[in-house]
């Protein structure tokens, strides 16, 4: 990007009460950066426009508005958000999360979930994907990555790209992880969210992608895709274009790559039906995996009243 400056580097003030310990990620809009507070006594996640964008409008409302959910909205398995300042350059305070994300203990852990743990993290995650839901906003970047487990516990990160029902441009969240409808673009559902938690469960239960993982190019959440015009095509950094498969074909059968319990691997492949209107609801979903993950009853929520949360054990 023309223009671009270099991350703050640690010790520098970020804003004031906030001290950069660490540069963790940059995007094409935001730094992230891991941060101390003088306030709290203790660490945070900053999320900050890069400086040559501190002045854009949009940009400044879209983390405007991230920030405002995550103050808003309280839910166990949803990151806390602090604070939210424009000035004297927009950011958004985040807690910090101990435990490592979902991708990282699928790829570089190789963690095996039993069946029975894989249904906890569904049914976690499905909680916290309905209330959401309930408040308005659908999340529409589900996958691992946005996934931070520790203790037993899932805890959902990252609204960046969360809008309420209605029409969407194309390719609004992550590309393998676009329920058909998003990479098509036009009216978004609940739907949607719940092809993210089958491409979630899919991936936790595999170690693969339901679609391939391709490097394309990062948009704004409200931008157009980048596609050929009148075409089901990703356009990469490199000017290289290729099919949205989810478009024009189903992901594999989860039994084909590993053996669950047949309603268990039926209830995930559900999510990932390509027609919207044959997945199942986030309330069949809930109790569906409680029963096909075979939750012992005594934790059982949501077909059942429960005495505590099912955690999840491996993890």
């Amino acid at each position: 990007m023309s223009g671009a400056r270099e991350p703050l580097a640690p010790g520098a003030a970020i804003a004031p009460g906030y001290e950069v310990l660490g540069h963790i990620s940059r995007g094409r809009r935001l730094d992230v950066y891991d941060a101390w507070s003088e306030e709290r006594g203790s660490r945070c996640v900053v999320k900050a426009l890069r400086p040559e964008r501190a002045g854009e409008a949009r940009a400044r409302e879209l983390l405007a508005c991230e920030g405002d959910l995550l103050e808003r909205l309280s839910h166990p398995h949803l990151v806390r958000g602090y604070e939210t300042r424009l000035e004297p350059a927009p950011l958004i305070v985040i807690e910090t999360l101990p435990g490592q994300t979902l991708s990282h203990l699928i790829e570089v852990e190789q963690a095996e979930l039993s069946p029975t743990d894989l249904a906890r993290l569904g049914v976690q995650l499905a909680s916290v994907v309905r209330y959401l839901h309930r408040n308005g906003v659908l999340h529409l970047d589900l996958k691992p990555s946005n996934v931070v487990v520790e203790s037993g516990r899932a805890r959902l990160i990252d609204l960046s790209v969360a809008r309420p029902p209605g029409p969407a441009p194309p390719g609004v969240g992550t590309w393998c992880y676009l329920s058909p409808e998003q990479a098509r673009g036009g009216e978004l559902d609940a739907a949607a969210d719940v092809w993210g938690l089958g491409a979630i469960l899919f991936e936790a239960a595999t170690g693969e992608p339901a679609f391939e993982d391709l490097e394309v190019v990062e948009r704004e959440p409200d931008e157009p895709d980048a596609r050929a015009p009148e075409t089901d095509t990703w356009i990469s950094d490199d000017g290289d274009a290729g099919p949205y498969p989810q478009l024009s074909e189903r992901a594999p059968a989860v039994a084909d790559l590993r053996p669950l319990p047949p309603a268990l691997g039926e209830l995930i492949d559900a999510c990932l039906d390509p027609d919207p209107d044959l997945r199942p609801s986030l309330e069949s979903l809930l109790a569906g995996l409680e029963v096909a993950g075979e939750i012992p009853a005594a934790e059982r929520r949501w077909g059942r009243s429960a005495s505590r949360e099912p955690e999840i054990r491996v993890l």
